[in-house]
């Protein structure tokens, strides 16, 4: 069994462009960082500091626990180490196994053949374990996720801790058209340079993500708070410790932001989706949202704030004449009502940022709901 200073080496995965923001807040909740790469980031703990992570990790995708990494240029090499592999640390008897294998440049690059000899190696030492057929990323099938790579025949199994994707905090039941996940909104937020002591405006909020997440990181809320990980169904969970760090968690919540956060958009179902989504995760106290359309913002409060959108581009909306039209209002409120605000907004297409003419450049590159985008702002870049 586990003792709470066993040493774990564990890994956040982060969206593309994300990972030196991710590796941040990781240090900032005292991780132990050791590596990052452009797919996450490496980092060593013990079980209340995994708890911990998965807790308060804002912009990861997810945390995963490495279980064995080992050479495998033949079958037969993957089938005698994944057997060694104490699986019983985390999937219980008659457990779902979810196998998820990817393989780059190496011997064995059929994954469908990886995954099933893990699976076997799991099957013949846990119990009437079942696997979940053709689970997605985006599922909630509530198996135990194991992750194989195999990149120039260096195999690496990892282990799941987190369960559904970090960026479900569990707040956001309505949604407003092309939704901006949770994870993302965070990113915007901390590479935008945003502070509790700034203002916020969202002209163009959708279903509330950026305001409501601002809000969350003003109160010191975990974000993980109101949902499940993966690691409470693991035979070595430590109750007690979760149970420690959740409390710690709660101690450390403000009763109040304490600066203008505002939501505003045109559209009258996304106020009432933002309002909703602010009531479940706890802050429609601290955010205010408005119907109004963009042309008509003005500053909530005096002194520095911050504009921060996610407006629609070209595969939310139709005619490029509306989205040019848009984003040149947008440059206007900039230089207008909202003189001597930072600003930055999240696109696909630079030209349509170009018809601001704030010249913004890009500050980070990413990816939400499959398409491409960057942050532009008038802030530093990250590096």
């Amino acid at each position: 069994m586990p003792t709470p200073t066993e040493s774990i080496s564990a890994f956040a995965v982060a969206a593309p462009g994300l990972a030196s923001l991710v590796a941040d807040e990781l240090r900032e909740i005292g991780a132990d960082v050791t590596e990052v790469h452009d797919a996450g980031v490496a980092f060593t703990t013990d079980p209340a500091g995994l708890y911990h992570a998965n807790l308060h990790a804002r912009i990861a995708s997810r945390v995963i626990v490495r279980a064995a990494s080992f050479q495998a240029a033949h079958f037969s090499d993957l089938e005698k180490r994944s057997r060694a592999i104490p699986w019983n640390r985390w999937i219980p008897r008659g457990g779902s196994v979810s196998v998820r294998a990817t393989s780059r440049k190496s011997r064995l690059y059929h994954t469908g053949g990886v995954a099933q000899r893990v699976h076997e190696a799991i099957a013949r030492s846990i119990d009437g374990v079942t696997l979940a057929e053709g689970s997605d990323e985006e599922e909630e099938s509530g198996a135990q996720l194991v992750v194989v790579r195999i990149d120039r025949d260096a195999c690496t199994i990892s282990i799941d801790s987190s369960g559904d994707l970090l960026h479900r905090r569990g707040y956001r039941q309505a949604v407003a058209k092309a939704p901006l996940r949770e994870t993302i909104a965070a990113a915007m937020l901390r590479a935008s340079g945003w502070v509790p002591s700034i203002s916020l405006l969202d002209p163009c909020c959708g279903s509330g993500t950026i305001p409501i997440e601002a809000a969350m990181i003003a109160r010191r809320i975990p974000p993980g708070r109101n949902r499940r990980f993966a690691f409470e169904t693991w035979p070595t969970f430590m109750a007690a410790q979760w149970k420690r760090v959740r409390a710690e968690g709660n101690e450390q919540v403000l009763p109040r932001a304490g600066v203008a956060i505002v939501g505003a958009d045109r559209d009258a179902g996304a106020i009432e989706a933002s309002r909703a989504n602010a009531e479940r995760a706890g802050v429609a106290g601290d955010v205010v949202f408005e119907q109004r359309p963009l042309s008509r913002s003005v500053p909530p409060a005096p002194g520095p704030g911050l504009l921060l959108t996610n407006p629609p581009y070209g595969e939310r909306i139709g005619e490029s004449a509306d989205l040019r039209s848009l984003y040149a209002t947008f440059g206007k409120l900039a230089v207008g009502a909202m003189s001597g605000w930072r600003v930055a907004l999240l696109a696909s297409d630079p030209a349509l940022v170009g018809q601001t003419r704030l010249g913004l450049s890009p500050v980070l590159e990413t990816s939400n709901g499959g398409i491409r985008v960057a942050l532009f702002g008038s802030i530093p870049s990250i590096p």
